[in-house]
């Protein structure tokens, strides 16, 4: 391929061998490291039966300077199951930017996705990512999803562990002893859009073992599942079980849980339309979050009939 600027590119199918470029290239755009697994395990979709839908492009001195990527995983719809995926990591070298890699290289991954049996691709794009998303690729929005800040007011001594490095493996210590009579051996909770009648990601046992790339939990408040991240704040990812009867009750636990873990918001994203949504927004201020976008290469699954919470989205 061939840039604005006459640079040639090597263009390469994401493999087991040049995985641990996505790594370094990772590192050149945001300036920060990833675990050498991470990529590993998000990428391993043997479980579809399609793995590796990306590519990399390669500059003259054979260094990584581009990538795009998807995540195939299964759409339930109507009781039944179909192939499909998730954009994930668009990546371009600082250096490489402005030369027409992002289209080139995520119309090569759209080829690879027909190729594979793929007809429907779903993404979240950022602000920086969704011009080009809807003007030069095509995408149709179907949705916005909306987002819920939840305010804390945590525990000092706690925020103070949270933040500072040294204080890290006895915070940790803390949280597991706070979690002990909350956390559930499970690996994550059926997806509640499913159970509201619409489309939604496939949550079956394969699923939520691949999902483990990401170090998430599920608890129990007062007999409702709650999965949830505990990073820079608590992320609520879904809910099983929470009725409008328990709904202040459950909140209510999660605040204390925050507080104690010293986190200061509880945050959740979700689709329109669906019971958790009209739930949180009947108690809390809404606020606009991730545009829904597909790419629909001849699926029979209605777009405008999946909804997501933050539990589908790669970076939960």
């Amino acid at each position: 391929m061939t840039d604005t600027d006459k640079q040639s590119y090597t263009v390469v199918r994401l493999n087991k061998e040049n995985l641990s470029d996505l790594a370094r290239l990772h590192l050149a755009v945001y300036g920060k490291a990833v675990s050498p697994d991470f990529f590993p395990k998000k990428y391993n979709t043997a479980f579809t039966g399609v793995e590796y839908v990306g590519v990399i492009a390669y500059n003259d001195q054979q260094e990584p300077v581009g990538f795009y990527g998807v995540i195939p995983c299964f759409v339930n719809y109507n009781g039944k199951k179909y192939l499909a995926a998730q954009s994930a990591d668009t990546m371009t070298h600082p250096k490489h930017r402005y030369k027409g890699l992002f289209v080139d290289l995520s119309n090569q991954t759209f080829a690879l996705c027909r190729d594979s049996g793929i007809h429907l691709v779903f993404g979240f794009p950022n602000q920086h990512s969704y011009h080009g998303a809807v003007n030069k690729l095509g995408w149709q929005q179907t949705d916005t999803m909306s987002f819920f800040i939840i305010p804390v007011n945590a525990s000092l001594l706690a925020r103070l562990g949270n933040r500072y490095g040294f204080l890290q493996k006895t915070y940790k210590a803390y949280c597991r002893w706070v979690l002990k009579n909350f956390i559930l051996d499970e690996k994550g909770v059926q997806n509640s859009s499913i159970s509201d009648g619409y489309g939604g990601v496939c949550r079956d046992g394969d699923y939520l073992e691949y999902k483990t790339y990401s170090p998430t939990m599920v608890i129990n408040i007062s007999g409702v599942k709650v999965w949830l991240s505990l990073r820079h704040y608590l992320m609520i990812g879904d809910m099983e079980g929470v009725t409008d009867a328990n709904f202040s009750e459950v909140m209510n636990g999660l605040k204390r849980i925050a507080s104690r873990f010293g986190k200061t918001q509880i945050q959740f994203h979700c689709s329109t339309g669906t019971r958790l949504h009209d739930l949180f927004a009947s108690h809390f201020p809404v606020q606009p979050s991730y545009p829904v976008l597909f790419q629909d290469f001849g699926s029979p699954v209605p777009k405008e009939k999946i909804k997501f919470t933050f539990a589908d989205i790669d970076i939960f």
